[in-house]
């Protein structure tokens, strides 16, 4: 099956509410390839290893979180950029980029993927738009044990801030890096908060609240979003996808 390229990109700005979001950088069609897609690559950032990757796997679009043209940074077309871009139209690749929208998605989304994994059911939404999620793993948990599950699902140890034997049920979490959330998930009154960065001063902040603060991992705890969207444009449209999972230790 293939699909037009403007026809993809209208549906995926309505289906993951594109208009919505104020963002740092476009959603949407970043670079234009070819008209008609077939098969697509998703990933987490548009790297040179993963666009050479897409064009090994002969896909007509790459599909990820993490785009280009970021907002306050040099727009000059030089040097990185200009090697990433000059082989995605090299290879007439479609480069799809989508952000915000795709961390608070209810379905395909980082936040909402990650709660899956880590069988949490979410209660609600905090923080500038709605961006993180709260609410509660089944049965509670020592933080430790809680840990060892994160580890499992995310294949990556975090990095864990707080007493390993405090009981865990109330968690917050908010994927990539959203260290700036802990304050308002601590107001919440939730046992835990998961993001995948930390800063110096969230350490004291975990220790003083007694909120645990568990650093998963900004690569590790995104790459779930972009996987789960390429499955159900697969699903509905009968396109080819693969995710391509290229390693970050961050």
């Amino acid at each position: 099956m293939t699909m037009e390229r403007a026809a993809l990109d209208a549906y995926l700005a309505d289906y993951l509410q594109v208009p919505d979001f104020r963002d740092y950088c476009p959603n949407g069609l970043q670079v234009e390839g070819r008209e008609k897609v077939n098969c697509i690559v998703s990933g987490v950032t548009a790297s040179s290893a993963l666009i050479e990757a897409a064009v090994a796997e002969s896909a007509d679009a790459l599909l990820v979180h993490h785009g280009y043209f970021w907002r306050g940074e040099d727009g000059r077309i030089t040097g990185m950029r200009r090697r990433r871009i000059g082989n995605l139209l090299r290879h007439d690749l479609n480069l799809f980029a989508y952000h915000l929208p795709l961390d608070v998605h209810p379905e395909v989304g980082n936040n909402a993927q990650l709660a899956l994994r880590l069988e949490l059911a979410p209660s609600g939404r905090f923080g500038d738009q709605d961006i993180g999620m709260q609410g509660t793993l089944k049965h509670d948990l020592a933080l430790a044990g809680f840990v060892q599950l994160i580890e499992r699902a995310t294949a990556r140890v975090p990095l864990v801030i707080g007493d390993p034997q405090r009981r865990v049920r109330r968690v917050a979490w908010c994927t990539g890096g959203a260290q700036g959330l802990f304050e308002q998930a601590i107001a919440l009154g939730v046992d835990a908060y998961i993001s995948g960065e930390i800063s110096e001063q969230t350490v004291h902040a975990a220790r003083e609240s007694g909120v645990a603060y568990i650093a998963a991992g900004h690569h590790a705890t995104e790459r779930y979003g972009v996987q789960a969207l390429g499955e159900h444009l697969a699903q509905r449209f009968g396109l080819r996808h693969r995710f391509i999972d290229i390693d970050n230790p961050v």
